[in-house]
């Protein structure tokens, strides 16, 4: 007894339950002001009330906030932009009936409408991806735009670099933004070749930015590579040997998309914000849009994060699960959904679409895994069939919606992604792509084991499931 009173804070003792009641009244109004959803709410609350004082420190620095004061800069940028990516009726004209309600809820969420593209390629591993992307590198003639969430200094990052380093000798101009923590091993020897050669490097909030202002939990997941304004990249795959089976036996499994045509602008429109946001520095628009041609493939960019209210990849994502009328297919490392989310597969299922839920077996977050798992016998008992892919780390993010509408991208399905992180995926409206990536995902649960019942658990896993259900929204 004398130890854990010698443990409390001197203020605690001192002044006793009264001001750590006050303490945590105080709190909990700040954090109910934040209009979080319920279960975030209570989370916090709860973690204020068994930390008092390490409880404050933790939501100060990774509490979920708004970028309130970039939000106005943007929306100018924005508007620049959107004459320069240009909006494509047409393509608005050729989606089909059922999805417009979609295309045009994205469009007004965060202004990117659909547009078109040439040629669309799925690319599966890292291998292939980082494949292409070098290739894509090597035939950079003006611009190379790259942002991306990690970026190792080991056998794959020093392939990305040394490609930078001939397109700069080549006279063509790169910008690289990495994330200040994701990429933060890219130190500065690794990247002073390109810094050389007049390459502009920027980190996206980095430790100084974490020190002065709490932002150490909103970062940029974003991978986006754009080549002369006309090719882009975007999915799931950084940039390091964990990616790729040819420096990792266990490389993780993941979906990447390589993108030609009108909507790579929107990419580029994207990447555009994000730069002024971490350099405070507009790019010149000269030559960042050029005249693309125009294809079949009808497609749109999504993007989210903590600067903007809309959460738009999380509302596309339910809007879409509302509209099925045959399949919903997701693939996820991370599940953990929301009450809108949740309540959407499940109401699909019952309402007889083919739902499918494929994640790992086990994730690299042991946390995150028993959240998840925790809805599993809610989800059996609804209809939806569940697999748990057994190789390796599954990483790729997809969302496949009857026949004519698959999304892939950066965005988990959980709270983090949906409301912390800043986040792109690509929303293609294409029946011919949906069955290749169709395909994929069906060879995918060959490798998976399904979870064919309710699973009979001990009353301590339940409960540590539990636990990790209330506080998810934390990580």
């Amino acid at each position: 007894m004398e130890a854990m009173l010698e443990a409390l804070p001197n203020w605690l003792l001192l002044y006793g339950p009264p001001v750590w009641a006050a303490h945590l009244l105080i709190l909990s109004v700040w954090i109910v002001l934040q209009k979080r959803p319920p279960l975030s709410t209570l989370s916090w609350i709860l973690s204020m009330a068994l930390l008092p004082v390490l409880g404050f420190i933790i939501y100060f620095f990774l509490g979920p906030q708004k970028i309130r004061r970039q939000r106005l800069r943007r929306q100018r940028l924005r508007k620049q932009h959107n004459a320069g990516a240009r909006r494509d009726a047409d393509a608005h004209q050729a989606l089909p009936r059922r999805k417009r309600g979609l295309g045009d809820l994205v469009e007004r969420a965060i202004g990117t409408p659909v547009s078109s593209l040439t040629d669309l390629r799925l690319l599966v591993g890292g291998e292939p991806k980082i494949d292409a992307l070098v290739a894509a590198i090597d035939s950079a003639r003006h611009h190379i735009h790259m942002e991306y969430y990690i970026l190792e200094p080991d056998g794959v990052g020093q392939r990305i670099r040394e490609a930078l380093v001939e397109a700069a000798r080549r006279g063509v101009r790169v910008r690289l933004l990495i994330d200040g923590i994701g990429s933060a091993r890219a130190g500065r020897r690794f990247l002073r070749p390109l810094r050389r050669l007049g390459v502009d490097v920027a980190r996206f909030h980095p430790w100084r930015a974490v020190v002065l202002r709490p932002l150490l939990n909103l970062r940029t997941h974003r991978k986006i590579a754009v080549i002369d304004g006309c090719i882009g990249f975007v999915g799931g795959i950084n940039l390091c040997n964990d990616v790729d089976p040819r420096h990792c036996e266990t490389a993780w499994h993941d979906y990447h998309l390589r993108l030609e045509g009108q909507a790579v602008g929107w990419l580029q429109a994207l990447f555009a914000e994000d730069w002024l946001y971490a350099t405070r520095h507009a790019l010149p628009e000269e030559a960042l849009y050029p005249d693309c041609q125009r294809g079949e493939i009808i497609a749109q960019v999504l993007a989210s994060g903590p600067d903007s209210d809309s959460e738009a990849i999380h509302r596309a994502y339910v809007q879409a699960i509302h509209d099925a009328r045959e399949r919903v297919w997701l693939v996820t490392p991370y599940f953990v959904p929301g009450e809108a989310a949740l309540m959407a597969l499940s109401n699909a299922a019952l309402r007889g679409v083919d739902v499918r839920l494929l994640v790992p077996r086990r994730s690299d977050a042991r946390l995150v895994d028993y959240a998840g798992r925790s809805y599993y016998d809610e989800l059996l008992g609804r209809g939806v069939r569940i697999w748990q892919y057994e190789p390796r780390m599954l990483h790729a993010k997809a969302l496949l919606v009857d026949s004519d509408l698959a999304m892939v991208g950066t965005a988990n399905f959980d709270p983090r992604s949906f409301r912390l992180n800043f986040e792109v995926a690509l929303a293609v409206y294409d029946a011919d792509f949906t069955t290749r990536l169709g395909t994929q995902i069906l060879a995918d649960m060959e490798d998976a084991r399904q979870v064919k019942q309710p699973r009979k658990l001990g009353f301590l896993r339940r409960l540590g499931e539990a636990i990790a259900r209330l506080f998810s929204p934390l990580l």
